[in-house]
């Protein structure tokens, strides 16, 4: 078990509870390092463990047909993956691969289920963040039928700075028209536009977010949503630490 001094509070989920909590959970966790690109479930594949990321982030990804799909969320350290485990269901209808390398507590889903019943500080913590997810769920389909490929890209963008905390990362043209379902042209109009800005600056995939006040106006609404709807209800948590 991690000694209690070093016990890491990059999760945002397991630093809200409490110090007897979190030691519980983390005395049945192990620490892995998530690489990009790395695939954790699959649709209609087995749950086997559920992930607390700290400095690393996952898409989830809804499949549209057998070449297609869309990023529907991020999981980064504000939340978990394998919440369908805690509604009772053992089975993805996501496909869940590693967008940003680094960090994450890992858990088997077993274990998991032993631990909800034991800490009902976990539960509503959780209870917290599953109602987050589904309005970010929301957001994101709003965001992909009404507003322009700029916007949405500049959303993308602070997203993955949110949970990589980092204003530099990798990501090519082909991947981000993937991600936010559009094709690449759209994509490299809308990132040479931003980079015309000097909102961000671009080359051979390496990403630097130069403004980040800029990009955040250039980005629509739905980013400002989803941080008032983070910053509202899963502060809520943090009167839980002790």
């Amino acid at each position: 078990m991690p000694s209690e001094e070093h016990i890491p509070a990059e999760n945002n989920l397991l630093a809200a509870l409490s110090r007897k909590d979190r030691q519980h959970m983390l005395s049945g966790c192990e620490q892995v390092e998530l690489v990009f690109g790395n695939i954790l479930c699959q649709p209609n594949q087995i749950i086997r463990y559920v992930y607390f990321p700290t400095d690393s982030f996952i898409s989830l990804m809804s499949p549209i047909d057998s070449h297609n799909s869309l990023e529907v969320a991020l999981v980064g350290s504000e939340g978990m993956f394998g919440i369908p485990i805690m509604l009772g269901v053992d089975v993805s209808s996501l496909h869940a691969v590693v967008q940003g390398s680094g960090n994450a507590w890992r858990m088997d889903a077993e274990h998991f289920r032993s631990e909800l019943k034991h800490c009902i500080a976990l539960q509503q913590e959780l209870n917290r963040y599953i109602y987050v997810l589904m309005i970010q769920l929301a957001q994101t389909a709003a965001c992909t039928r009404f507003h322009v490929v700029e916007e949405r890209l500049a959303r993308w963008l602070l997203m993955m700075q949110d949970r990589a905390h980092s204003n530099v990362f990798h990501i090519t043209h082909e991947f981000l028209a993937h991600m936010l379902g559009v094709r690449r042209v759209g994509i490299t109009k809308a990132a040479g536009s931003l980079q015309k800005k000097k909102l961000i600056s671009y080359s051979r995939g390496d990403v630097m977010i130069n403004d980040i006040a800029g990009l955040e106006a250039a980005s629509c609404s739905c980013y400002r949503a989803d941080k008032e709807t983070y910053a509202r209800i899963l502060n809520l948590s943090k009167s839980c630490q002790a």
